[in-house]
Protein backbone atom coordinates (compact mmCIF):
# COMPACT_ATOMS: atom_id res chain seq x y z
CA UNK A 1 0.00 0.00 0.00
CA UNK A 2 2.27 0.72 1.73
CA UNK A 3 0.53 -0.50 4.82
CA UNK A 4 2.30 1.02 7.78
CA UNK A 5 1.74 0.76 11.70
CA UNK A 6 0.13 4.19 12.61
CA UNK A 7 3.37 5.06 14.99
CA UNK A 8 6.09 4.48 12.49
CA UNK A 9 7.03 8.22 11.09
CA UNK A 10 6.24 9.02 7.62
CA UNK A 11 9.91 9.17 6.68
CA UNK A 12 10.21 6.35 7.88
CA UNK A 13 7.62 4.73 6.00
CA UNK A 14 8.79 6.47 2.86
CA UNK A 15 12.64 4.65 2.93
CA UNK A 16 10.65 1.55 3.97
CA UNK A 17 8.33 1.45 0.80
CA UNK A 18 11.60 1.64 -1.22
CA UNK A 19 13.61 -0.31 0.32
CA UNK A 20 10.97 -2.77 -0.61
CA UNK A 21 10.51 -2.00 -4.04
CA UNK A 22 14.39 -2.04 -4.59
CA UNK A 23 14.42 -5.40 -3.23
CA UNK A 24 11.70 -6.65 -5.21
CA UNK A 25 13.40 -5.66 -8.04
CA UNK A 26 16.32 -7.86 -7.41
CA UNK A 27 14.02 -10.34 -6.63
CA UNK A 28 12.69 -10.74 -9.95
CA UNK A 29 8.73 -9.31 -9.26
CA UNK A 30 7.62 -7.77 -12.27
CA UNK A 31 6.07 -4.84 -10.82
CA UNK A 32 5.13 -2.96 -7.93
CA UNK A 33 1.92 -1.08 -7.10
CA UNK A 34 1.37 1.68 -4.35
CA UNK A 35 -1.84 2.85 -3.20
CA UNK A 36 -3.27 6.88 -2.16
CA UNK A 37 -5.41 7.40 0.61
CA UNK A 38 -6.03 10.25 2.89
CA UNK A 39 -7.43 9.56 5.94
CA UNK A 40 -5.79 5.99 6.50
CA UNK A 41 -2.93 5.96 9.06
CA UNK A 42 -2.22 2.14 8.39
CA UNK A 43 -2.17 3.06 4.62
CA UNK A 44 -0.38 7.04 5.22
CA UNK A 45 0.52 7.86 0.89
CA UNK A 46 -0.88 10.26 -0.37
CA UNK A 47 0.61 11.12 -3.14
CA UNK A 48 2.21 7.76 -4.68
CA UNK A 49 3.67 9.57 -7.57
CA UNK A 50 5.84 10.86 -5.83
CA UNK A 51 7.43 7.22 -4.27
CA UNK A 52 7.34 5.99 -7.89
CA UNK A 53 9.85 9.03 -8.77
CA UNK A 54 12.33 7.99 -6.27
CA UNK A 55 11.43 3.88 -6.62
CA UNK A 56 12.16 4.31 -10.29
CA UNK A 57 16.05 5.43 -9.52
CA UNK A 58 16.97 2.74 -6.99
CA UNK A 59 15.39 -0.03 -9.76
CA UNK A 60 16.30 -1.69 -12.95
CA UNK A 61 13.42 -3.59 -14.47
CA UNK A 62 9.95 -3.64 -12.07
CA UNK A 63 7.07 -2.07 -13.68
CA UNK A 64 5.56 0.69 -11.20
CA UNK A 65 2.76 2.01 -10.80
CA UNK A 66 0.22 4.05 -8.33
CA UNK A 67 -3.10 1.56 -7.30
CA UNK A 68 -4.62 3.63 -7.64
CA UNK A 69 -5.35 7.55 -7.86
CA UNK A 70 -8.32 8.20 -6.25
CA UNK A 71 -9.95 9.62 -9.09
CA UNK A 72 -12.87 11.54 -7.51
CA UNK A 73 -10.23 13.49 -5.29
CA UNK A 74 -7.99 15.07 -8.95
CA UNK A 75 -8.61 16.94 -11.78
CA UNK A 76 -8.44 15.20 -14.64
CA UNK A 77 -6.54 17.35 -16.74
CA UNK A 78 -4.09 17.89 -13.95
CA UNK A 79 -3.92 14.15 -13.34
CA UNK A 80 -3.17 13.83 -16.97
CA UNK A 81 -0.46 15.56 -17.04
CA UNK A 82 1.41 14.47 -13.90
CA UNK A 83 0.60 10.56 -15.17
CA UNK A 84 2.25 11.30 -18.77
CA UNK A 85 5.15 13.35 -16.75
CA UNK A 86 6.22 10.49 -15.04
CA UNK A 87 5.46 8.04 -17.27
CA UNK A 88 8.56 9.65 -19.77
CA UNK A 89 10.12 9.61 -16.55
CA UNK A 90 9.93 5.77 -16.33
CA UNK A 91 10.47 5.01 -19.89
CA UNK A 92 8.51 2.27 -20.47
CA UNK A 93 7.95 1.12 -16.64
CA UNK A 94 4.83 3.02 -15.66
CA UNK A 95 1.31 1.66 -15.20
CA UNK A 96 -1.62 4.02 -14.27
CA UNK A 97 -3.97 2.63 -11.56
CA UNK A 98 -6.97 3.73 -10.41
CA UNK A 99 -9.73 3.46 -7.78
CA UNK A 100 -12.91 4.77 -6.83
CA UNK A 101 -12.17 5.50 -3.37
CA UNK A 102 -13.60 2.93 -1.10
CA UNK A 103 -13.19 5.24 2.19
CA UNK A 104 -16.28 6.82 3.56
CA UNK A 105 -13.57 9.29 5.07
CA UNK A 106 -11.88 10.37 2.07
CA UNK A 107 -15.06 11.28 0.65
CA UNK A 108 -16.32 13.31 3.80
CA UNK A 109 -13.14 15.09 3.80
CA UNK A 110 -13.27 15.56 0.16
CA UNK A 111 -16.86 17.00 1.02
CA UNK A 112 -17.97 15.15 -1.76
CA UNK A 113 -21.64 13.65 -2.32
CA UNK A 114 -22.28 10.70 -0.19
CA UNK A 115 -24.74 8.89 -3.28
CA UNK A 116 -23.67 5.35 -3.57
CA UNK A 117 -22.63 5.73 -7.75
CA UNK A 118 -21.07 9.52 -7.31
CA UNK A 119 -17.70 8.25 -6.74
CA UNK A 120 -17.76 5.60 -9.67
CA UNK A 121 -19.60 8.06 -11.78
CA UNK A 122 -17.06 10.35 -11.17
CA UNK A 123 -14.11 8.15 -11.68
CA UNK A 124 -15.42 6.82 -15.21
CA UNK A 125 -16.23 10.59 -15.99
CA UNK A 126 -12.17 10.88 -15.18
CA UNK A 127 -10.93 8.16 -17.25
CA UNK A 128 -13.09 9.40 -20.13
CA UNK A 129 -11.33 13.05 -19.92
CA UNK A 130 -7.76 12.09 -19.65
CA UNK A 131 -7.73 8.85 -22.01
CA UNK A 132 -9.16 11.99 -24.48
CA UNK A 133 -7.06 14.61 -24.08
CA UNK A 134 -4.27 11.96 -24.50
CA UNK A 135 -5.41 11.03 -27.56
CA UNK A 136 -7.12 13.38 -29.24
CA UNK A 137 -5.47 16.81 -27.65
CA UNK A 138 -7.36 19.74 -26.16
CA UNK A 139 -11.03 20.52 -26.97
CA UNK A 140 -14.24 21.33 -25.09
CA UNK A 141 -15.34 18.81 -22.80
CA UNK A 142 -18.40 19.44 -20.51
CA UNK A 143 -18.70 16.59 -18.04
CA UNK A 144 -21.30 16.23 -14.80
CA UNK A 145 -18.43 16.79 -12.33
CA UNK A 146 -15.47 18.28 -14.67
CA UNK A 147 -14.60 20.44 -17.92
CA UNK A 148 -11.65 20.89 -20.46
CA UNK A 149 -11.22 23.79 -22.18
CA UNK A 150 -9.41 24.32 -25.61
CA UNK A 151 -6.50 26.51 -25.92
CA UNK A 152 -6.99 29.37 -28.05
CA UNK A 153 -4.67 32.08 -26.69
CA UNK A 154 -2.62 33.66 -29.54
CA UNK A 155 0.53 33.46 -28.00
CA UNK A 156 3.34 31.80 -29.88
CA UNK A 157 4.27 28.61 -28.45
CA UNK A 158 1.65 28.29 -25.39
CA UNK A 159 -0.97 24.90 -25.43
CA UNK A 160 -1.24 21.88 -25.17
CA UNK A 161 1.69 19.79 -25.51
CA UNK A 162 2.33 16.90 -23.10
CA UNK A 163 1.65 12.99 -24.67
CA UNK A 164 2.41 10.45 -22.58
CA UNK A 165 5.65 8.57 -23.44
CA UNK A 166 3.38 5.31 -24.11
CA UNK A 167 1.16 5.46 -27.00
CA UNK A 168 -1.91 5.75 -26.77
CA UNK A 169 -1.26 6.00 -22.63
CA UNK A 170 0.50 4.30 -20.02
CA UNK A 171 -1.57 0.35 -19.21
CA UNK A 172 -4.32 1.54 -17.24
CA UNK A 173 -5.71 -0.67 -14.49
CA UNK A 174 -8.63 -0.76 -12.40
CA UNK A 175 -9.55 -2.82 -9.50
CA UNK A 176 -13.22 -4.22 -8.12
CA UNK A 177 -14.21 -5.86 -4.82
CA UNK A 178 -17.62 -6.97 -5.44
CA UNK A 179 -19.31 -9.52 -8.20
CA UNK A 180 -20.65 -7.92 -11.49
CA UNK A 181 -18.26 -4.88 -10.33
CA UNK A 182 -19.29 -1.94 -13.01
CA UNK A 183 -15.64 -1.37 -12.80
CA UNK A 184 -14.51 -5.07 -13.81
CA UNK A 185 -17.36 -4.48 -16.77
CA UNK A 186 -15.40 -1.24 -17.56
CA UNK A 187 -12.34 -3.04 -17.17
CA UNK A 188 -13.21 -5.08 -20.03
CA UNK A 189 -14.94 -2.87 -22.43
CA UNK A 190 -12.01 -0.24 -22.65
CA UNK A 191 -9.32 -2.89 -22.23
CA UNK A 192 -7.90 -1.83 -19.28
CA UNK A 193 -6.09 -4.17 -16.34
CA UNK A 194 -8.51 -5.83 -14.25
CA UNK A 195 -7.45 -6.04 -10.70
CA UNK A 196 -9.51 -8.08 -7.84
CA UNK A 197 -9.41 -7.45 -4.45
CA UNK A 198 -10.20 -11.19 -3.15
CA UNK A 199 -11.04 -11.59 0.28
CA UNK A 200 -13.45 -14.42 0.01
CA UNK A 201 -12.54 -18.12 1.09
CA UNK A 202 -14.98 -19.10 -1.89
CA UNK A 203 -13.20 -18.54 -5.28
CA UNK A 204 -16.51 -18.81 -6.88
CA UNK A 205 -16.84 -15.50 -6.05
CA UNK A 206 -13.49 -13.89 -7.51
CA UNK A 207 -14.22 -15.94 -10.61
CA UNK A 208 -17.19 -13.88 -11.04
CA UNK A 209 -14.98 -10.83 -11.34
CA UNK A 210 -13.58 -12.15 -14.69
CA UNK A 211 -17.78 -12.61 -15.48
CA UNK A 212 -17.69 -9.00 -15.16
CA UNK A 213 -14.80 -8.57 -17.41
CA UNK A 214 -16.07 -10.98 -19.85
CA UNK A 215 -19.54 -9.10 -19.97
CA UNK A 216 -18.08 -5.59 -20.14
CA UNK A 217 -15.87 -6.86 -22.84
CA UNK A 218 -18.73 -8.16 -25.01
CA UNK A 219 -20.26 -4.89 -25.46
CA UNK A 220 -17.82 -4.06 -28.02
CA UNK A 221 -16.87 -7.55 -29.59
CA UNK A 222 -13.59 -7.74 -27.41
CA UNK A 223 -11.97 -10.61 -26.26
CA UNK A 224 -10.29 -10.33 -22.80
CA UNK A 225 -7.17 -12.03 -22.26
CA UNK A 226 -6.80 -13.55 -19.02
CA UNK A 227 -3.04 -13.08 -18.55
CA UNK A 228 -3.89 -9.49 -18.01
CA UNK A 229 -5.93 -10.54 -14.73
CA UNK A 230 -4.48 -9.62 -11.91
CA UNK A 231 -5.60 -11.07 -8.23
CA UNK A 232 -4.51 -9.33 -4.72
CA UNK A 233 -3.88 -12.07 -1.94
CA UNK A 234 -2.36 -12.16 1.53
CA UNK A 235 0.62 -14.30 1.54
CA UNK A 236 3.20 -15.73 3.99
CA UNK A 237 5.92 -18.15 3.61
CA UNK A 238 7.93 -20.25 5.78
CA UNK A 239 9.86 -23.77 5.69
CA UNK A 240 6.43 -24.72 8.12
CA UNK A 241 3.01 -24.50 7.97
CA UNK A 242 3.00 -24.01 12.23
CA UNK A 243 5.41 -21.10 11.46
CA UNK A 244 4.39 -19.57 9.08
CA UNK A 245 0.42 -18.89 10.63
CA UNK A 246 2.75 -17.86 13.78
CA UNK A 247 4.59 -15.23 12.23
CA UNK A 248 1.69 -14.10 10.25
CA UNK A 249 -0.71 -13.81 12.69
CA UNK A 250 1.59 -12.13 15.32
CA UNK A 251 3.12 -10.08 13.19
CA UNK A 252 2.52 -6.69 11.40
CA UNK A 253 0.17 -8.95 8.87
CA UNK A 254 -2.32 -9.60 11.80
CA UNK A 255 -2.31 -6.26 13.31
CA UNK A 256 -2.92 -4.51 10.84
CA UNK A 257 -5.92 -6.83 9.79
CA UNK A 258 -7.25 -6.95 13.39
CA UNK A 259 -7.09 -2.85 13.92
CA UNK A 260 -7.60 -1.74 10.52
CA UNK A 261 -9.03 -4.38 7.78
CA UNK A 262 -10.86 -6.47 9.31
CA UNK A 263 -13.18 -3.69 11.04
CA UNK A 264 -13.43 -1.51 7.80
CA UNK A 265 -14.47 -4.46 5.51
CA UNK A 266 -16.98 -5.44 8.35
CA UNK A 267 -18.00 -1.73 8.56
CA UNK A 268 -18.49 -1.55 4.76
CA UNK A 269 -20.79 -4.48 5.04
CA UNK A 270 -18.66 -6.61 3.46
CA UNK A 271 -18.70 -9.49 6.02
CA UNK A 272 -20.99 -11.79 3.50
CA UNK A 273 -17.93 -12.22 0.90
CA UNK A 274 -15.73 -13.07 3.88
CA UNK A 275 -17.71 -16.13 5.00
CA UNK A 276 -17.44 -19.70 4.43
CA UNK A 277 -21.39 -20.17 4.52
CA UNK A 278 -24.44 -17.50 4.62
CA UNK A 279 -24.93 -19.46 8.05
CA UNK A 280 -22.10 -17.84 9.32
CA UNK A 281 -22.72 -15.41 12.15
CA UNK A 282 -19.96 -12.02 11.51
CA UNK A 283 -18.78 -11.92 15.38
CA UNK A 284 -17.16 -15.66 14.21
CA UNK A 285 -15.00 -13.87 11.42
CA UNK A 286 -11.95 -13.21 13.84
CA UNK A 287 -8.12 -12.65 13.24
CA UNK A 288 -7.64 -16.80 13.11
CA UNK A 289 -10.47 -17.62 11.09
CA UNK A 290 -9.01 -14.79 8.57
CA UNK A 291 -5.93 -16.61 8.43
CA UNK A 292 -7.20 -20.13 8.05
CA UNK A 293 -9.35 -18.91 5.38
CA UNK A 294 -8.49 -15.77 3.63
CA UNK A 295 -4.59 -15.39 3.68
CA UNK A 296 -2.22 -17.92 1.77
CA UNK A 297 -0.43 -19.13 4.18
CA UNK A 298 2.34 -21.76 4.91
CA UNK A 299 4.98 -23.50 3.80
CA UNK A 300 6.14 -23.27 0.15
CA UNK A 301 4.01 -26.95 -0.51
CA UNK A 302 0.83 -25.63 1.14
CA UNK A 303 0.82 -22.06 -0.32
CA UNK A 304 1.60 -23.30 -4.06
CA UNK A 305 -1.49 -25.44 -3.15
CA UNK A 306 -3.82 -22.66 -2.69
CA UNK A 307 -2.42 -20.43 -5.09
CA UNK A 308 -3.27 -23.39 -7.76
CA UNK A 309 -6.61 -23.98 -6.14
CA UNK A 310 -7.51 -20.33 -6.94
CA UNK A 311 -5.96 -20.41 -10.26
CA UNK A 312 -7.92 -23.73 -10.91
CA UNK A 313 -11.38 -22.44 -9.28
CA UNK A 314 -11.07 -19.02 -11.11
CA UNK A 315 -10.07 -20.45 -14.53
CA UNK A 316 -6.84 -18.66 -14.55
CA UNK A 317 -5.10 -15.30 -14.29
CA UNK A 318 -1.89 -13.37 -15.08
CA UNK A 319 -0.42 -12.10 -12.26
CA UNK A 320 -0.75 -12.79 -8.29
CA UNK A 321 -0.22 -9.18 -6.17
CA UNK A 322 0.50 -10.16 -2.42
CA UNK A 323 0.74 -6.92 0.23
CA UNK A 324 3.26 -5.63 1.92
CA UNK A 325 3.19 -4.69 5.80
CA UNK A 326 6.33 -2.68 7.04
CA UNK A 327 7.98 -4.20 10.63
CA UNK A 328 11.75 -3.65 10.91
CA UNK A 329 11.45 -6.10 13.55
CA UNK A 330 10.06 -8.60 10.95
CA UNK A 331 12.73 -7.66 8.25
CA UNK A 332 14.61 -11.28 8.26
CA UNK A 333 11.39 -13.22 8.01
CA UNK A 334 9.49 -10.89 5.59
CA UNK A 335 12.40 -10.89 3.15
CA UNK A 336 12.60 -15.04 3.44
CA UNK A 337 9.32 -15.11 2.56
CA UNK A 338 9.53 -13.43 -0.23
CA UNK A 339 12.39 -15.51 -1.52
CA UNK A 340 10.42 -18.59 -1.02
CA UNK A 341 7.59 -17.05 -2.97
CA UNK A 342 9.27 -16.70 -5.55
CA UNK A 343 12.39 -19.68 -5.76
CA UNK A 344 10.10 -22.28 -4.30
CA UNK A 345 6.35 -21.23 -4.66
CA UNK A 346 6.77 -19.95 -8.51
CA UNK A 347 8.08 -22.41 -9.65
CA UNK A 348 5.54 -24.82 -8.35
CA UNK A 349 2.82 -23.15 -9.73
CA UNK A 350 4.36 -22.77 -12.97
CA UNK A 351 4.82 -26.44 -13.52
CA UNK A 352 1.47 -27.36 -12.50
CA UNK A 353 0.44 -24.63 -15.31
CA UNK A 354 2.52 -26.43 -17.36
CA UNK A 355 1.18 -29.63 -16.86
CA UNK A 356 -2.13 -28.86 -17.14
CA UNK A 357 -1.51 -26.88 -20.23
CA UNK A 358 -0.17 -29.80 -21.71
CA UNK A 359 -2.66 -32.49 -20.81
CA UNK A 360 -5.37 -29.94 -22.16
CA UNK A 361 -3.57 -30.00 -25.53
CA UNK A 362 -3.38 -33.58 -25.30
CA UNK A 363 -7.20 -33.77 -24.72
CA UNK A 364 -7.42 -31.91 -27.52
CA UNK A 365 -5.47 -33.64 -30.00
CA UNK A 366 -6.91 -36.65 -29.12
CA UNK A 367 -10.46 -35.52 -29.58
CA UNK A 368 -9.50 -33.89 -32.83
CA UNK A 369 -7.91 -37.74 -33.95
CA UNK A 370 -11.06 -39.00 -32.96
CA UNK A 371 -12.83 -36.87 -34.92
Amino acid sequence: MPSLAPEVSIAEGQQAALNEIALLDSLGFSEAWIGEHFTAPWEPCPAPDLLIAQALQKTQQIRLGPLGHLLPYHHPIELAHRAAYLDHMAQGRYQLGVGISALPSDRELFALDSAPDTNRDMTFESLEMMTRLWAEGDQEMTGKYWSCGKVQTNLAGLGYHLKPYTQPHPPIAIAGLTPGSRNHKLAGERGYIPVSLSVSPDHRITAAHWSAVEEGAARVQRVPNRNDWRIVRDIYVAPTDEEARELALNGMMGRCWQEFLLPVYLGLGLGPFLKKSPEMHEDQIDLEYVADNLWFVGSPETVAQKIMDMYGATGGFGKLVILSYHSEKERTNWERSLRLLTEDVLPRCNAAIDATTAAQRLRESSAQLTD
